[in-house]
């Protein structure tokens, strides 16, 4: 049994751990499939006060922090959160284990919104990514393109920029208007990068012969390139919750909607930037208001 069960273990839920440990609470962290989340596949995190590398060592420090104040870690996925009349939840993981807490924080984070056109399924892992530092090394002097429009997308092009011969970043407006302004500059002076506006794609194919891919645009024009990166936006990764825990659209939680002793913090919290530095605040009000929960209900 522990005081505080944590899912996650990005910014959110290891900022979460360090405050519960550090307050003397039975902390638990359920990293999930991925340790660090988004996070830790950011190649270069430069807006974070106070530290600039990469985003897997900033994690590994992080998570070093937390277990050094004594949470512990289980390498599983929740997979489904019960709970009783006193408000013990049971948190069931993908790997057949249970685990009981008085409180929970929900810092399970987001995942990349899936391009739902006419074979984007159909590729993914054979030309189709959505992750540029996963995968961008298997197109080293080719052409890709990045489909988006935000920060994401224009770092991952810029990314890709040091690797691909050819970048195309495919956005459906006629600006980067939603990206920082930095960003924006560095993707302008790249000659490799070239934008492509008021555009869309409407279906990709694969070149059985050459192994290009084809992409059809809704200007009815095919782009030929080798790989598609697609960073269009994300969605909560809340798919173990009950119908009963209120979700928006994209499966965001509003903490008024939650039964006592349940906390959420980072990209699945309703309204919240998606931001390694609100994460980090949103993982420790989360925290700081479960340990008055505990501290309360210990009472």
């Amino acid at each position: 049994m522990y005081d505080i069960i944590i899912l996650g273990s990005g910014p959110a839920g290891l900022t979460a751990a360090i405050y519960c440990a550090r307050a003397n609470k039975k902390t638990l962290i359920i990293a999930g499939d991925t340790l660090g989340g988004q996070t830790g596949e950011i190649a270069n995190l430069e807006n974070f006060p106070g530290y600039m590398g990469s985003g897997m060592d900033w994690i590994q420090s992080t998570l070093k922090q937390a277990t050094g104040f004594g949470a512990e870690i289980a390498y599983t996925s929740a997979i489904d959160i019960t709970w009783d009349d006193n408000f013990t939840y049971t948190v069931k993981c993908d790997n057949g284990k249970t685990f009981t807490a008085s409180a929970i924080v929900m810092a399970t984070g987001a995942r990349a919104r899936r391009l739902e056109i006419q074979g984007a399924r159909e590729l993914v892992g054979n030309g189709v990514s959505y992750c540029a530092t996963c995968d961008g090394f298997f197109y080293s002097g080719k052409r890709v393109l990045v489909i988006g429009g935000g920060n994401s997308a224009l770092n991952d092009a810029l990314y890709l920029a040091d690797l691909a011969a050819e970048v195309k970043i495919v956005y459906r407006k006629s600006a980067f208007t939603r990206a920082e302004a930095i960003v924006r500059d560095r993707v302008a002076a790249r000659e490799n990068i070239k934008p492509i506006f008021n555009t869309e794609l409407k279906s990709i194919r694969k070149n059985p012969e050459t192994g290009e891919l084809i992409a059809t645009t809704t200007t009815d024009d095919d782009i030929v390139c080798d790989g598609i990166f697609v960073a269009i936006g994300h969605e909560a990764n809340t798919d173990y919750l009950t119908e009963s825990i209120k979700r928006d659209d994209v499966g965001r939680i509003e903490s008024a909607n939650l039964p006592r002793g349940l906390f959420v913090a980072g990209d699945e919290k309703s309204g919240i930037k998606m931001q390694v530095a609100t994460a980090v605040g949103s993982g420790c009000s989360a925290a700081m208001d479960a340990i008055a929960y505990i501290n309360t209900k210990d009472n």
